[in-house]
């Protein structure tokens, strides 16, 4: 594994760091598979929990898999054990729902949030979510929505949330959730020469009135290449 620790601080204050009782929410996404937006966001947000102490979220919007939580616990040695899982939502709200909705035994409604959890990471501050996939059986399905409720309470709840989201060529969640972010980074592979599809997903994000803060360049790239300049913001 490639070491970004030197670009995470470079992109850490690129950003700018989280205001004192202001929490804030990035969002990373790539326009394709495989250019490394999920390790990109992992990194930062071990990088912003352990060298910057700050309390963090990573919310893994691809809740059909959740990979993050997966990659943390096949790297436990670095990244520390994970705990039990909690309920991941601080007021009940969620930022998706499932239809048709799933009842207990009274036949009451089960609340979309009870299926989102999260682990704490090492003795950090910081947490990991994961879906529970157990919820779709039977025919059905899921749904991210475009609501702010469940990114405003965790807003006020920790310094730092950072979502990962599926690359836009299989998902349309980061799209769904951009009005909601104060910061999305697009995560482009430094040997990828092809740039119209970041350059389609920057002109998405704009169009669904998210804050596109910058591009990062995966895989140990620091400079960046003349031929992408052009996009960024």
């Amino acid at each position: 594994m490639v070491d970004l620790s030197a670009e995470m601080a470079g992109l850490w204050a690129s950003l700018g760091a989280p205001a004192a009782g202001a929490g804030r929410i990035v969002q990373f996404i790539a326009a394709r598979r495989g250019e490394g937006a999920s390790t990109v966001a992992r990194e930062f947000a071990h990088f912003a929990a352990r060298r910057a102490g700050r309390s963090v979220w990573l919310v893994d919007l691809d809740l059909l898999r959740s990979p993050q939580l997966a990659a943390i616990r096949a790297e436990a040695d670095r990244y520390g054990q994970l705990s039990d899982p909690v309920g991941a939502s601080p007021d009940g709200s969620a930022f998706f729902t499932i239809r048709p909705p799933i009842a207990d035994e009274t036949g009451r409604p089960i609340p979309d949030a009870a299926w989102l959890e999260a682990c704490q990471v090492g003795s950090g501050r910081w947490w990991v979510t994961r879906f529970r996939r157990e919820a779709l059986q039977g025919g059905r399905n899921l749904h991210v929505l475009p609501t702010a409720d469940y990114w405003r309470a965790l807003r006020s709840h920790v310094d730092l949330v950072v979502v990962d989201s599926p690359a836009a060529d299989r998902s349309r969640a980061g799209l769904t959730v951009a009005p909601q972010m104060d910061q999305t980074v697009l995560v482009v592979a430094a040997d990828q020469p092809d740039v119209a599809a970041p350059a389609r997903l920057k002109d998405a994000m704009h169009g669904a009135c998210g804050q596109v803060s910058g591009l990062f360049f995966n895989r140990g790239q620091v400079e960046t290449p003349a031929f992408l300049k052009a996009l960024a913001p």
